[in-house]
Parts: structure tokens; C-alpha cells; sequence
């Protein structure tokens, strides 16, 4: 790209926001099998200027079970512990251990800790890096059938860039990169050739020019050989009066399905004839996973 969009000041902290701006959050959304079925499992990571905090809510047929724990800053604040309750008469037990987790700017650690949901003696759900400390503190096994991540989404604030991390195939470990950029500004914003970069892992993967016409838009992009969609809606950035603006941003792994094209005349109303055929076959189906990031944008 010709200019370098980002500066580090730019780059979106949690720490940058007004009186009124959204929470720095990152939200994950998983289907655990508990008690036999299949429950949707929120776990919500956030921070504010004072710590950090953590949700985990489990759905039941009369609402969500919840677990809470929040992070305190100072130094006899114990950094491990779990909490028990009842799921539609299933017992489940949550765990943690932030003895050694590690933080960035943004509400989730990246290493040294864990959570784990406990259901049946079996773990059900587990987050962090440090699983053998699980197994050994709940004294469970691992489950049969995995959790699996439904969607995340991740809230940032920032004046030109916004970073936040993703994992695009569930059969890997590894955690991308992301960072939004733009040249938005009070001289451009009226004028052609305000420009969006998207870039995974340090390269640039969606560049977008005129971003007055191009507010909207969507491209398929390739990650560790993985197709994902990528869609973007930067309106709010461009026209919406001054003070803090909202972009979204979408990554969807996987092609987008094929779309049936109109029936012939002379081929019966439920003939389903599918175009696109050559993208299909060159890399597999959509995903059921979603990555949103929504980015605040602050003066």
C-alpha cells in the first residue's frame, strides 16, 4: 500500500475510552453438551479502567445460569477458584486459574490460565493454555464430544487502527493477527480516495479505495488456505456526525453457498440448478463459525 496507515498512538487500547464509550469486550459463544444436551455457553471477557472481569453463562429452559469473577488489581486478590450451580437438574461446576495469566491491552488473556466448565465429571468446556492444571484441579476427564466455538465477537476502541486476534479452522490452535486501518479523517472525509486496509498476520489482504463508495463491500480472502469471507459495513465511520462512529466487520470462514439459479421453462418449479459450481469445488462449504469485530472509532 502506498502510505502507512497506522501510527502506534492510533492503535485501539481499552484504556482510551470517554465517559461513554461501549466496554472493551470479546465474546465467545460455544455448544457444550451438559446434561445430555447440546446448551449454548457464553463466555464474555471484558475490562474497564479499574480490572478486568469474566462471565460465563450457561442457557437452560428457564434462563441462564451465570458465573462472575472479577479480577481485582490489588495483590492478596485470590487468582483461582470455582463456583457451582444447577443447570435444568444438571450439576456443573466452572473453574478458574489467572495465577500466571498474561494481558495485553485487550480484555482477554493470552496465556497462563484456564476455565473450565464441569459437567458429569467430564470437562466439557476448556479455555487457556494451561489444561493439564485443569485436569488436575477438577479431577475430571476430558469429554467425549468437544465444544465447539459458535461465534466471537470482539469490541475495540481506536482512532485509526483496531487489532484483535481470531482462529478461522477449529482444527488448528492457532490464533490470527487482525488489524483494521484507515486514512478517515476531518480533511478526507468529504473527499475521494479515503482508503480501508485489512490485514491478517501482517499482510494485506482487503484494501479498499474510495471508501466513500465502498463503504459496504464484502471479498474472499485466503488464510492458511482457508477461504473466509470477509464483509464490511464502514458507514457510520463516513456520515454520521462527529464523536464515536461504529464499523462492523465480519469473517466467515469457508465459501459462501452456491445459489440456485431460476428453473428453465421447460424444467419442473422444484429443479434447484446450482451456479457457482467451480468456486464449491475449489475449496469446500461455509463454516458455522462467525468472527464479528466491532470497531469504535474515538476522536
Amino acid at each position: 500500500m502506498d502510505q502507512d496507515p497506522g501510527i502506534n498512538d492510533d492503535l485501539a487500547t481499552c484504556s482510551s475510552s470517554g465517559g461513554k464509550a461501549p466496554q472493551c469486550s470479546v465474546i465467545s459463544t460455544y455448544r457444550a453438551k451438559i446434561g445430555g444436551a447440546l446448551r449454548a455457553v457464553t463466555v464474555v471477557w471484558s475490562k474497564n479502567l479499574m480490572h478486568h472481569s469474566l462471565s460465563v453463562s450457561i442457557d437452560g429452559n428457564h434462563g441462564a445460569a451465570t458465573c462472575k469473577v472479577e479480577m481485582k488489581p490489588w495483590p492478596f486478590w485470590s487468582k483461582k477458584g470455582s463456583k457451582s450451580f444447577d443447570v435444568d437438574g444438571s450439576h456443573v461446576d466452572v473453574s478458574w486459574n489467572f495465577r500466571l495469566a498474561k494481558f495485553t491491552d485487550g480484555p482477554e488473556p493470552y496465556e497462563g490460565y484456564f476455565v473450565a466448565v464441569v459437567s458429569g465429571d467430564e470437562v466439557v468446556l476448556l479455555i487457556g493454555d494451561r489444561k493439564k492444571k485443569a485436569y488436575k484441579k477438577t479431577k475430571s476427564r476430558p469429554s467425549l464430544e468437544e465444544a465447539a466455538l459458535v461465534s466471537k465477537k470482539e469490541t475495540v476502541l481506536g482512532k485509526r487502527s483496531f487489532a484483535a486476534r481470531a482462529k478461522f479452522d477449529s482444527q488448528r490452535s492457532k490464533e490470527h493477527d487482525i488489524v483494521v486501518e484507515h486514512s478517515i479523517s476531518d480533511q478526507t472525509k468529504d473527499r475521494d480516495g479515503t482508503e480501508l486496509w485489512i490485514t491478517v498476520d501482517g499482510a494485506v489482504l482487503v484494501h479498499v479505495g474510495n471508501l466513500q463508495w465502498k463503504f459496504r463491500g464484502s471479498q474472499i480472502v485466503w488464510i492458511d488456505q482457508l477461504p473466509v469471507q470477509v464483509i464490511w459495513d464502514a458507514h457510520d465511520w463516513l456520515f454520521k456526525p462527529h464523536g464515536l462512529t461504529h464499523a462492523l466487520f465480519l469473517f466467515k470462514p469457508g465459501l459462501p453457498e452456491p445459489i440456485p439459479a431460476p428453473p428453465e421453462a421447460n424444467e419442473p418449479d422444484n429443479a434447484a440448478v446450482m451456479v457457482n459450481d467451480d468456486v464449491s469445488a475449489a475449496g469446500g462449504h461455509s463454516s458455522e463459525f462467525c468472527f464479528f469485530l466491532h470497531a469504535w472509532k474515538i476522536e
